[in-house]
């Protein structure tokens, strides 16, 4: 099967030395004592002051509040887990040794700070800013899909694509390629639809490149369906501080416009569940795992006589396997209650209301911290992939025979071997649809050419 061209997604260019480094503050308490926030590291090729290529470290935000990165020497990830705001500069410089100074560990901190990667004023600002804009709006803007659009845009008329060409046709770039795709993914399909609309699906949150054909698989076998009266999106919280369900008080943005938030439902689930379930909102800023679907069910479904399209509300929902399906710290929302007041509240409401199940499976390779590469015909590589699908359709055959509760206790007593992200929302969807019927449509996987990240997912309908 030829894929469907995509947009061709490069490297960035290797990262020159800044000339203008920020600078240690002597009088700032929080660089004395750093403490660090948390924080995600990757590999980044760099240039030393003379242009020759040389691997660095690069550094971010896991929360991903701040979108600065810090690119610094490989050596650094010693320091780094002696900055948990218990040891001064003088401490840690002793108890690293290994020709470390003063000096370079203040420029360390300084760039740190200035990246709002340190706990402290600088960082504590610009989250301040961040959940003003995030309240001072009704709408969340688009993030990844504006992008993935961009690209599409530059895809056919080159880099200098202008934003007045991003914006125009950037919307009919998107429809294109979800066209094609549906097409691709439903051409020897022997029911390439739905007979009726159904009360649930299950589809990734990958970006679009790796995981287009499960998203066609799914939302392209409901183009002929009846509209929903709301959308639920039940998604994964990456990035966030919610340690429990966390809803979304907003509707959402796409290149192709604006699903309202479904206000009555947020407000009943509000009633019901209490203030704590939009307490860590925020989370939703950057959370991809509900926007990706925004354009897809935009573009299925379109809009009313009135020109809406299908109002939504988005909530991630945390993994029920490490306790019991109370929330992580036990100060969020448990899942039991959450899945209650959300049965309650859609039957008080009527009408046709879809769930959707935002889920990712498996996420394995060294990237992941497995010491095996997937790639490649070795019989250690082919055996690593066979354990991965073999884990993936035990734990699918029970979802689809409807049986939750075994899923999250053989996450448990496994504990989750394949880094199943997906759990949470995947059990809130059969609790509170209770299918008669459930279909897995599709499975596939993603993995990169090095073998260093496999990510699954599958299509399913719930009915």
């Amino acid at each position: 099967m030829q894929r469907p061209s995509i947009p061709n997604m490069t490297s960035p260019s290797p990262i020159e030395p800044n000339p203008n480094p920020p600078k240690f503050d002597p009088k700032a308490a929080h660089m004395q004592r750093p403490k660090v926030r948390p924080l995600r590291g990757f590999p980044v090729e760099g240039t030393d002051p003379q242009g020759k290529k040389m691997q660095m470290l690069g550094l971010a935000d896991a929360r991903q509040i701040s979108d600065r990165m810090v690119v610094t020497a490989p050596a650094v990830q010693v320091l780094i887990p002696l900055m948990d705001g218990s040891r001064g500069l003088d401490e840690i410089v002793t108890q690293v040794g290994r020709g470390l100074n003063r000096q370079i560990l203040e420029g360390v901190v300084a760039q740190l700070d200035d990246a709002c990667l340190l706990e402290g004023p600088t960082y504590q600002a610009l989250l301040a800013k961040a959940r003003k804009e995030f309240d001072s709006s009704d709408i969340l803007p688009p993030a990844g899909t504006a992008q993935f659009a961009d690209a599409l845009v530059m895809q056919a008329v080159g880099q200098d694509a202008t934003e007045q060409q991003k914006t125009e046709m950037g919307p009919a770039k998107l429809r294109e390629i979800f066209d094609l795709w549906m097409k691709e993914a439903l051409k020897e399909a022997p029911k390439p639809s739905f007979d009726q609309l159904p009360r649930a699906i299950v589809a990734p949150h990958l970006d679009y490149p790796r995981g287009w054909m499960n998203y066609a698989h799914v939302y392209g076998r409901l183009r002929v369906c009846d509209r929903p009266d709301r959308i639920v999106i039940l998604g994964t919280n990456h990035f966030g501080l919610g340690s429990g369900v966390v809803g979304c008080d907003k509707g959402y943005e796409s290149p192709l416009g604006v699903c309202d938030l479904d206000k009555q439902l947020a407000d009943l689930l509000r009633d019901k569940v209490g203030p704590k379930l939009f307490e860590h909102r925020y989370d939703h800023e950057r959370e991809h795992s509900i926007e990706l679907h925004i354009p897809w069910i935009q573009h299925v479904f379109g809009k009313d006589d009135s020109g809406n399209y299908p109002r939504v509300m988005g909530l991630l929902v945390h993994d029920p396997a490490p306790n019991n399906g109370e929330s992580h710290d036990g100060a969020g929302v448990a899942i039991d209650p959450f899945i209650d007041a959300l049965k309650q509240t859609l039957g008080v409401i009527g009408g046709r209301t879809l769930i959707i199940s935002s889920a990712d499976l498996s996420h394995c390779g060294p990237a992941f911290g497995d010491q095996q590469s997937l790639a490649g015909e070795s019989e250690e590589a082919k055996q690593a992939r066979n354990k991965i699908v073999q884990h993936d359709l035990q734990m699918l055959e029970m979802v689809v025979k409807n049986k939750p509760g075994e899923l999250v206790a053989s996450m448990a007593w496994q504990q989750n071997p394949t880094r199943w992200c997906s759990t949470g929302n995947l059990v809130a969807a059969l609790r509170v649809v209770e299918p008669t019927e459930i279909e897995l449509l599709n499975y596939a996987a993603a993995m990169d050419q090095q073998g260093a990240t496999w990510v699954s997912s599958a299509a399913l309908v719930m009915r």
